[in-house]
């Protein structure tokens, strides 16, 4: 693994903001390195189809260079097994990233969803566990502001819970991006809009998820704690949770998706029930990545409503973390 020069990345793209240096690392990865260049291209070939739900939709994607990280074993006796695939020293020979400071690195994921599609690893070897890093969350969304990005938990999709480590991808390729504004307009409940952070529960669109909006950093990044200590953390060190982020118009909007489980029945059925599917960020946030064609063939609505009623938290519990939202709105967090 090497960092690439600002000198080389002009020959790649613009390098006036990091947003436009990570593109131009997209761009001369691809270029350099085999693997990714050949994965990017295949990107070509994924196919699609759309399914409407009224003011939503949620889009399925026939990706089959994704099923390593869909099929991920994440067990403790697995992640012990094997070498971690983000720590510095077992990267390829081949990727190139860029310094981010506070001790991370920018690098190219090279089994993408997105057309560019960022995989932002701390170089020390810590846990995925996000409320020691809420301030670095916020500050690389508006550095990367070309990109939305967005946190796994350790439980929730991330295929390497043993580092600790964000995603990125490009700005409004998530259909919630799009879909955010009306379904806040028309099918959402205000917890709180005192003060600096505009805190938001939404429901009735397949997930159930909490929005808040903010251009002041300190209140959100207590929002954010807020939320996740309102959350049963089922004796571990978080709760399950995955975590969206992006910066636009001077104020960031972070969605934070509180989770039952991890994957749903269907990906431990025997087959023909069986679907490998295992819902992370980007599946919130309305692309389902089928990496199996028969899957992507055989997917239904009802399937789709299935399983995110699954690994989303059920309505008693998110009501209850509502309620305490609204207490910790009354009595300042």
């Amino acid at each position: 693994m090497q960092i690439i020069s600002e000198k080389e990345l002009k020959k790649h793209g613009t390098t006036w903001s990091l947003s436009w240096q990570a593109v131009a690392l997209v761009n001369q990865q691809k270029s350099v390195w085999p693997l990714a260049g050949a994965n990017y291209r295949s990107l070509r070939a994924v196919e699609t189809k759309t399914f409407h739900f009224g003011l939503f939709r949620v889009e399925c994607h026939f990706n089959p260079g994704r099923i390593r990280s869909s099929a991920a074993n994440t067990s403790e006796e697995a992640i012990r097994s094997r070498p971690c695939f983000l720590c510095r020293d077992n990267l390829p020979a081949e990727q190139g990233g860029l310094p981010y400071p506070g001790n991370f690195l920018i690098l190219v994921n090279p089994f993408p969803i997105f057309p560019c599609h960022l995989t932002i690893p701390s170089v020390h070897h810590t846990p995925q566990l996000i409320k020691a890093n809420k301030n670095t969350f916020l500050r690389l969304s508006k550095d990367l502001h070309e990109f939305t990005l967005f946190y796994n938990g350790p439980q929730c999709g991330a295929s390497a819970p043993d580092h600790f480590h964000f995603q990125a991808g490009i700005r409004n390729f998530l259909p919630l991006e799009e879909e955010l504004p009306q379904l806040l307009k028309h099918q959402s409940e205000v917890i709180s809009e005192e003060g600096a952070v505009r805190v938001t529960a939404l429901e009735n669109c397949l997930r159930r998820f909490i929005v808040l909006q903010s251009a002041h950093a300190p209140s959100l990044t207590a929002w954010i704690g807020g939320v996740i200590d309102s959350l049963d953390k089922r004796g571990q060190e978080e709760p399950m949770i995955n975590m969206v982020t992006w910066y636009a118009k001077k104020e960031w909007t972070v969605l934070i998706f509180p989770r039952e489980r991890q994957r749903p029945w269907q990906y431990d059925a025997e087959e023909p029930l069986k679907m490998v599917v295992s819902p992370a960020a980007v599946e919130l946030c309305g692309i389902v990545i089928l990496p199996r064609r028969e899957d992507f063939e055989k997917i239904t609505a009802a399937d789709l409503e299935d399983i995110f009623g699954q690994v989303c938290l059920n309505q008693t519990q998110f009501n209850h973390m509502k309620e305490k939202l609204a207490t910790f709105a009354r009595n300042g967090l």
